[in-house]
């Protein structure tokens, strides 16, 4: 089959190409859970960057480049090629979308339901991805799609939708009618994450954002304020909200000094949820005590969560703005996306 492979990180991402469009073995059923997967499009996310550049060595390949070649490509969708003799409840020629953490099923965090803490691999970042023309994944991690969605539609949901959908519902568990919600970063997850928290809450929401054209898609998406991050965001937001700040605050770039303008523009006991990431978050302890703000990580979802997610999207709740690439042009695509020419997700479709 065809897949675009990772031979060497580019720390500086100034490397003409990245990857290399080339034939690789097909995957094959090695245990009775597994099941391949004819992709039918595959998610290019600003993870995958991170991985070209190494930010994900120390985490995932500690011994320099041990993991490469790889492939990439970690929100997949398809249709089920086949099936290990294990596998019940699933047939040849299903459309699925697949969750990202190959977890065993038996570790405390799996039986707990939190398939993204538990033990096993993430194909894309420490195994072989879905920028190919097929994946070999686990039965666990399939979740049918029904009949009103398609795969190369839906497969950035698999990590981005699932991430912003993570954010924006612990953000709806506490948020009330006539509080706040910031949204910071309206690209790709953040106009998930706003119809997210406007189908499932009742808040104001306002959006942050340095485009003119993400703030556009945002008040597409059912945004209620827009400001543009030209330096005075921060007070923006407290006027916006009688100097208090917002109850919640969702940041989806996390760097380029956005961790210190979403904590302050939080309100004292209010919640600053971290999506996007790229730099350290600095706050004096005794700020923390004084205030009682919440500092929250958000890695992926569960399984649950992605069939949350998938509801939403086939009740047409939430819908996903992509720009699709053919697979052989996937450096053009993430050269797009570092340059920040994308709208909404990238997809490669085989």
């Amino acid at each position: 089959m065809k897949a675009q492979v990772l031979y060497k990180y580019d720390d500086e991402l100034t490397a003409p190409s990245w990857l290399s469009y080339e034939d690789v073995p097909d995957p094959v059923i090695s245990k009775g859970s597994d099941v391949i997967v004819r992709i039918g499009g595959a998610g290019v996310c600003r993870t995958d960057l991170h991985v070209i550049e190494g930010v994900w060595r120390p985490h995932m390949d500690p011994n320099g480049d041990a993991l490469l070649p790889l492939i990439l490509g970690h929100e997949n969708a398809g249709w089920i090629e086949e099936i290990g003799p294990e596998v019940e409840g699933l047939k040849v020629g299903d459309p699925v979308i697949v969750h990202p953490k190959i977890s065993n099923g038996t570790c405390l965090a799996c039986r707990r339901g939190q398939d993204m803490h538990g033990e096993g691999s993430f194909p894309g970042l420490d195994a072989n991805g879905g920028y190919a023309e097929a994946l070999v994944t686990s039965a666990r991690n399939i979740v049918a799609l029904p009949k009103t969605l398609s795969p190369k539609d839906v497969a950035p949901y698999s990590d981005a939708g699932l991430t912003a959908y993570r954010a924006a519902k612990k953000a709806t568990r506490h948020l009330m009618p006539g509080e706040y919600c910031v949204i910071i970063g309206a690209g790709g997850l953040g106009h998930i994450a706003i119809q997210v928290l406007r189908a499932m809450c009742a808040a104001e929401i306002i959006v942050v954002d340095t485009s003119n054209a993400s703030l556009q898609l945002a008040q597409e998406c059912g945004a209620d304020h827009l400001i543009r991050a030209d330096g005075g965001e921060v007070d923006a937001v407290l006027s916006l909200t009688k100097g208090h700040g917002a109850e919640a605050v969702l940041d989806f770039v996390g760097e380029k000094g956005t961790t210190a303008k979403g904590i302050a523009m939080t309100r004292n006991a209010g919640s600053y949820y971290v999506v996007g990431y790229g730099e350290d978050v600095q706050v004096p302890t005794v700020d923390l005590v004084i205030t009682e703000k919440n500092i929250i990580g958000n890695l992926v979802g569960t399984w649950a969560e992605l069939t949350e997610l998938m509801e939403l999207a086939h009740r047409g709740l939430v819908n996903l703005e992509t720009h699709e690439f053919k697979l052989e042009d996937a450096n053009d695509a993430l050269r797009a996306l570092h340059h920040g020419k994308i709208k909404g997700r990238a997809v490669l479709v085989p």
